[in-house]
């Protein structure tokens, strides 16, 4: 598989960007691994890795600070399009995010974007159903204790130590 296109969609605010800057490090047909600096500057978060788990309909970022260190694996909610001519796909985010910590904290977020979505028809109800359903497998997932197994595909294909 050619290295594919990626563009990030956010329906809260509204905007699509093309990941341009984005490293890919892996690409097949139900796994994107890439490897990006922030957009835009922030605060604490640097760069990180990311890997677009397809047909899980999530995604998981590890986030850095400015001196490599681990911040937190931060996991959006994700549906995509794909034009196979073009070999583009556009990550359409779903807004609910679950923030796992190194200390083994568990976070969920942005519920109310999710709920604010719906109500302004942005998001369809069959989107709020799979972003619904995506949400509780992946939490399902982590208090399992088969979070890590996810991880260990972003970790197979960074080739830089700093970031294991």
């Amino acid at each position: 598989m050619s290295k594919p296109i990626l563009y990030r969609k956010r329906l809260i605010p509204a905007e699509c960007i093309l990941l341009k800057n984005d490293e890919i490090l892996h690409a097949e047909e139900h796994l994107i691994v890439t490897r990006w600096n922030t957009i835009r500057p922030k605060k604490e978060l640097s760069h990180g890795l990311s890997a677009f788990f397809l047909d899980k309909g999530i995604k998981i970022s590890k986030f850095y600070s400015h001196t490599d260190e681990l911040i937190c694996w931060y996991c959006d909610i994700i549906t995509h399009t794909f034009d196979e001519k073009t070999n583009t796909y556009v990550m359409i985010d779903l807004l609910a995010d679950v923030l796992v910590y190194p200390d083994g904290m568990v976070k969920v977020v942005d519920l109310d974007e999710l709920a604010l979505a719906t109500e302004k028809k942005l998001l369809s109800e069959e989107q709020l159903l799979i972003a619904l359903r995506q949400l509780d497998w992946l939490l399902k997932t982590i208090y399992s204790g088969r979070f890590r197994d996810l991880l260990l595909y972003v970790d197979r294909f960074c080739p830089d130590d700093r970031f294991s």
